[in-house]
C-alpha cells in the first residue's frame, strides 16, 4: 500500500508540474507541431516570407533574428529584408545608416523610429548593416495613411506628384467584403460608431507595403518581410494586393499566437497562416 500510495503521489507530482516551461511552439496549417528547421526549409524555398508578429512579444522578435540569420547562412546576398516599421519616406535614411554615411545617432533622430526600435528592430537593422544587406522601407508615411483615415481614399488624389512616390499607384484596389477589412468595422469596443474610413486606411498600408515588396520580389531571391499578424493573416491583406502586382509568387506566413495551453491549436487558429508561433500569453511584453 506504501509503494502504491507513493507511485500515485509521483504520478501526481507529474501531472500538476511540467518538467519544463517550453517558451513556444510552432504548429503547421495542419495542426501538427513542427520543428524550427521545417519552418526554415519552407522559408528558404520561398520567394516571399510574412513573417507576423506580436509588437511587443520578445519570443517572436528574437524568432525573426533567428530566421533571419539562418537564412542569410542559406542565401547570403540572395535574401532582401523589409519592415512595416520602416516608412517609404525613411528609405534615403535607412540606406545612409546601412552604408555607414550617417551616424546611429542621425538615423534615430530622423528616421520616426518606433518606440520599441532599439530593443526589437535594431538587431535586425544591425544584422543587415553588418552583412550588408537591402534592407526596405515598404510602408507608406503615416501621415498619408491618416488622410485616409480623414478623408477616404480621395484625399490622396489631392497630395502632389513627390507625396505619390511614397504610396501604392491609385486608385488602389479595395473590397470591404474582404474578411480582414470588413472585421474592422465590427471590433469589439468600436461601439458601434466605427468610421467607414477605418479599414481603407488599414487597406493603403497593406496596397503599399505589397507594392513596395513587389518591386523587389523575383524568383532565386528571398523576401524576408517582418510585420504585425494582421497585416499578413489568414492570407489577406498585404496578401491579397501582392497577388495583384506580382500573381505567381511562392509566399510563406508566419504568424504569432498566444494564448495560456500552447500544447494545444485550434482548427481557427491552424488556418491563419502556414506556421504558427504558439507563445504562452504570460509571456513577459518587450514593452
Amino acid at each position: 500500500m506504501k509503494k502504491l500510495l507513493v507511485a500515485l503521489m509521483a504520478v501526481f507530482m507529474l501531472t500538476a508540474f511540467k518538467s519544463d516551461k517550453p517558451a513556444y511552439y510552432f504548429y503547421n496549417s495542419k495542426g501538427k507541431k513542427v520543428k524550427y528547421e521545417k519552418v526554415l526549409k519552407a522559408a528558404l524555398n520561398a520567394d516571399v516570407v510574412f513573417f507576423g508578429e506580436s509588437h511587443n512579444n520578445p519570443i517572436a522578435h528574437w524568432m525573426e533574428l533567428e530566421l533571419t540569420k539562418d537564412c542569410y547562412k542559406a542565401k547570403g546576398d540572395n535574401l532582401i529584408l523589409g519592415a512595416e516599421m520602416f516608412e517609404r519616406d525613411n528609405q534615403l535614411i535607412l540606406d545612409e545608416y546601412l552604408s555607414g554615411k550617417i551616424s546611429g545617432k542621425s538615423f534615430k533622430d530622423e528616421a520616426r523610429l518606433w518606440p520599441n526600435y532599439s530593443t526589437d528592430y535594431k538587431p535586425l537593422v544591425e544584422f543587415a548593416k553588418k552583412h550588408k544587406l537591402p534592407f526596405i522601407a515598404t510602408n507608406i508615411p503615416r501621415r498619408y495613411a491618416s488622410v485616409v483615415y480623414k478623408k477616404g481614399f480621395e484625399g490622396l488624389e489631392k497630395l502632389d506628384a513627390e507625396a505619390k512616390t511614397y504610396i501604392a499607384p491609385l486608385p488602389i484596389a479595395y473590397d470591404s467584403a474582404v474578411k480582414c477589412y470588413n472585421d474592422m468595422l465590427h471590433m469589439p469596443g468600436m461601439g458601434g460608431h466605427v468610421n467607414q474610413n477605418f479599414p481603407k486606411a488599414q487597406a493603403i498600408k497593406d496596397a503599399t507595403m505589397a507594392f513596395s515588396i513587389a518591386g523587389y520580389a523575383q524568383k532565386g531571391i528571398l523576401f524576408l518581410h517582418y510585420n504585425g499578424s494582421y497585416h499578413s493573416d489568414n492570407y489577406q491583406s498585404i496578401l491579397w494586393h501582392l497577388n495583384m502586382y506580382k500573381p505567381g509568387l511562392k509566399i510563406v506566413t508566419i504568424t504569432t499566437v498566444e494564448q495560456a495551453d500552447i500544447d494545444t491549436i485550434s482548427d481557427e487558429t491552424r488556418k491563419v497562416a502556414d506556421f504558427i508561433l504558439i507563445v504562452p500569453e504570460d509571456m513577459t511584453k518587450t514593452y
